[in-house]
């Protein structure tokens, strides 16, 4: 029996899109689409950094919060995937990969809710401090080059604006979200040791 996973149809460097469209794996909508399968995929990882065992109840709580919120954003990425992946001159996007401006605000929430938790940042702060906080900074990389590429295919075909903004809040709650990490776990933000004069 021939397994499902491989189809052969991709062999000399080209896929299809949603309504059947085939291009190139070099296309700048498989770019866009492929960074954020690969952003899917990093907080997956910083996923089970949040699943890790604590004693403080207080933080275990919280880190609940923020666990139920990275799969919410993960699901909501298959969306972001599947909208990227469709041929929208041919048909429209499939109600399951519409980005809502109720996902943006649900990101917005976040972002305000974990920032009025935190001391106010007066300097840079280098990507670091704890495991799980070094994670989330290497997945909001991740999410703003992800943004460039879907950026750069908005300059030929048509993106939604909800998908966009989506994507950049999401940079936003990952940045704060790993100095909210550092706090959980007593450490310190690593300032940046400006030695230009």
């Amino acid at each position: 029996m021939k397994s499902n996973v491989y189809t052969r149809t991709g062999d000399a460097g080209q896929t299809s899109l949603i309504g059947g469209t085939r291009v190139s794996k070099t296309d700048l909508r498989l770019e866009a689409y492929g960074t954020v399968d690969e952003l899917n995929a990093q907080l997956g990882l910083l996923h089970t950094y949040l699943a890790d065992p604590t004693t403080d109840e207080s933080v275990a709580a919280a880190r609940a919060v923020d666990a139920a919120l990275l799969l919410r954003v993960q699901s909501d990425l298959f969306s972001v995937g599947a909208s990227l992946a469709t041929d929208t001159s041919k048909l429209p996007p499939r109600p399951t990969a519409i980005i809502t401006p109720e996902m943006v605000s649900e990101l917005e929430q976040a972002i305000d809710r974990i920032e009025s938790q935190l001391p106010p940042l007066r300097l840079f702060i280098l990507p670091g401090g704890g495991r799980a906080a070094a994670v989330a900074h290497v997945c909001r990389t991740v999410c703003r080059r992800a943004e460039r590429r879907i950026l750069a295919l908005a300059e030929q075909a048509d993106v939604a604006p909800e998908l966009l903004a989506y994507v950049n809040r999401l940079s936003d709650y990952l940045f704060v979200l790993s100095r909210k990490l550092n706090v959980d776990e007593k450490k310190e933000e690593i300032i940046w040791n400006k030695r230009c004069k």
